[in-house]
Order: C-alpha cells, then structure tokens, then sequence
C-alpha cells in the first residue's frame, strides 16, 4: 500500500484494487498548507474543527466516516476508537482515531489524541504496523506524550504529523523536538512511503514525509 502525506494530519492511504481512503482534510485557510484537490472512496474525520474535516477538499468520497465503529468498505476494514470519551478535547471536539486493515497492513490514525491510551484503547487499536502519530502539541500530542504513546503500542513504523512547518500558521513545536525525543538527528523526508506486510521492519522506525509545496 502507499501513504503520502499533503500536511497537518491529512493523509492518502491507497492499494491497487481496493478503497482509497482520505484522513482529516484540512481547509488551506486555516492552515497555510497549499489547497487540497484529492480524490478518494471514504473519508475518515477524526474531529469537527476547519484543520481536519473539510470534507469539500475531497471528491468522489462515497462513504464519510465521523465516529466510533466497525466498518468494511471496498476491500478495507476500518476500526473507529473514540478517545475522549464523554470530555471533549481543549479545542471542544470529541477524537475518534481510525486503524485501516489494508490486507493485513494495519495503519492507525491517531487523529488530534492528547494523552496516554488507556489499556481497552490499545487493545481496541490491536497490532498496529504503523501509526500516524500527532507530535507537534497544541490540539495534539506533545512529543514526549508521542514517545510515550508509541512505546504503548508499539508500532513498527511512525510517520509524525501535525507539527510545526514552514507553511503551518498554527502554533505548533517542529519536527526536530519530537526526533530528539525519539533520540533521531535530522531525517530526510521521503515523498511518500511503499509498505506491504512483507516490508515492515522488525524494530521501531521513524519515517518523515514531504508534503506537496
């Protein structure tokens, strides 16, 4: 499958002959990331705010998802966990994060998570390949609640998202504090990320990825 990342928590998630998905698109206004124009069969919203659920950004999106459940659509399972519970985050919306069953391939979406999963939580994500982790702060993780997150569920591969770049206006840290907490230097961005179940490394590996500019 591929993933290819256009900024903030918005990703493609696709596989030759099944479902493509679309996660929290954003509106370039409030962001500064460059406008959206992407295509996709489902669209998963982790939460109501102009950064993660601007749903006109994506055509042809048949199925849209804003919830907890269990779904199977094109080929692809999709698991929704509500995180926040009853309490709703500080920017007053609940979290739902998604995993994504690509054949076997499990990607989970951590959507705008603020703290620690709780052990049903994890258990509800189950075997996590690789994880879009939040590390920037501000409606999201911070990077050490990040580094904390990922020893919990141990994925085998992180991609971060929502932090700070040179496009984002939202007050987020950079990249280089959540890497120094993984205890990473400078890691060079790839375009987009390959990935089958024959691919995936046996130990933690951090993956940066470029967004289109």
């Amino acid at each position: 499958m591929q993933i290819t990342w256009y900024g903030h928590s918005c990703f493609r998630l696709t596989e030759r002959g099944m479902a493509t998905v679309v996660t929290d698109p954003f509106d370039h206004a409030a962001l500064g990331y460059r406008p959206l124009k992407l295509k996709a069969d489902i669209v998963t919203i982790s939460h109501q705010a102009p950064g993660h659920s601007n749903l006109k950004a994506v055509k042809g999106a048949a199925h849209t998802i804003t919830g907890p459940g269990e779904y199977e659509i094109g080929g692809v399972f999709i698991t929704g966990v509500r995180t926040s519970g009853r309490k709703r985050n500080a920017n007053g919306a609940r979290n739902t994060l998604y995993v994504f069953d690509y054949e076997g391939v499990n990607v989970a979406h951590l959507g705008d998570l603020q703290r620690a999963l709780t052990q049903s939580e994890i258990e509800a994500l189950g075997t996590v390949d690789v994880a879009l982790v939040p590390v920037g702060g501000g409606g999201g993780l911070t990077a050490a609640k990040a580094a904390e997150v990922i020893s919990l569920i141990e994925p085998r591969i992180v991609i971060p998202m929502h932090y700070k770049t040179k496009e984002v206006s939202l007050q987020l840290d950079p990249l280089d504090k959540f890497l120094k907490e993984m205890g990473l230097g400078n890691v060079e961005p790839l375009p987009e990320l390959k990935v089958t179940s024959s691919t995936i490394p046996s130990e933690t590996r951090v993956v940066v990825l470029d967004y289109p500019k």
